[in-house]
């Protein structure tokens, strides 16, 4: 009887493994955190980049948000590359601008996934990101929303902006970012500028104008955000 037995271990193990492989990957490569003040229990991917680009200082529903920062690590890379699809020099670029044209401060840097918990935990508002498997004490943990307009609408024809040839000479680029209106059919009905270096929104935007994407069951909005 107990030698019978033992071949069904090796099995139940395997899959306990397979299971907990898989509910790590759910998790994905970063955790957004929140400090208890914050009402929300989830976050949209459109309202977190919003939070990061420092165009809202609350969410949707009132909670007040003060953005915290990594200075580098693998969740500080994870989170701009899952949300932002970019590197976060590029964003870094971004926020200089706002420095620059006195529009907003670049948010609090922390240098460590524990320092994030300790100043999210003890600051009203504030939101930020760690690596998925670091402790959570104090805090609260949101999750991250796929936004509507975005679920059915894919990018089927694209134009690249052009490059003025004066700021290429002069080493001078940066970010621009649109909010994108696209008819049922997919063709890009309106452009409106977030923000960004307006020297090259004009061609950004005109650019953006020729886009083509898929068909949808109605109007729909999306932001996207070009690097020159």
């Amino acid at each position: 009887m107990e030698t019978s037995m033992r071949p069904s271990i090796q099995p139940l193990a395997i899959a306990v493994f397979v299971l907990f492989a898989a509910l790590c990957a759910l998790a994905g490569d970063v955790k957004i955190i929140a400090n208890p003040s914050v009402k929300a229990d989830s976050i949209s991917v459109g309202e977190l980049r919003r939070v990061f680009l420092l165009q809202c200082k609350a969410l949707n529903d009132g909670s007040p948000v003060v953005p915290a920062l990594q200075k580098s690590g693998p969740a500080h890379d994870a989170f701009f590359r899952q949300y932002f699809g970019r590197d976060y020099e590029e964003v870094w670029t971004y926020y200089q601008g706002l420095v620059f044209t006195g529009k907003a401060s670049i948010p609090k840097q922390l240098g460590s996934d524990d320092e994030v918990v300790e100043y999210v935990a003890h600051t009203k508002g504030a939101i930020g990101y760690i690596s998925p498997t670091s402790s959570t004490d104090g805090v609260k943990s949101l999750v991250v929303l796929p936004d509507e307009g975005k679920r059915e609408r894919t990018l089927v024809k694209r134009v690249e902006p052009e490059y003025p040839d004066t700021l290429k000479r002069l080493h001078i680029g940066g970010i621009v970012r649109l909010r994108v209106t696209i008819s049922p059919k997919g063709s890009v009905d309106s452009v409106e500028l977030l923000g960004g270096n307006p020297i090259l929104a004009e061609n950004a935007i005109k650019a953006v104008r020729q886009w083509i994407y898929s068909p949808g069951a109605s109007q729909s909005k999306v932001e996207v955000t070009l690097s020159f």
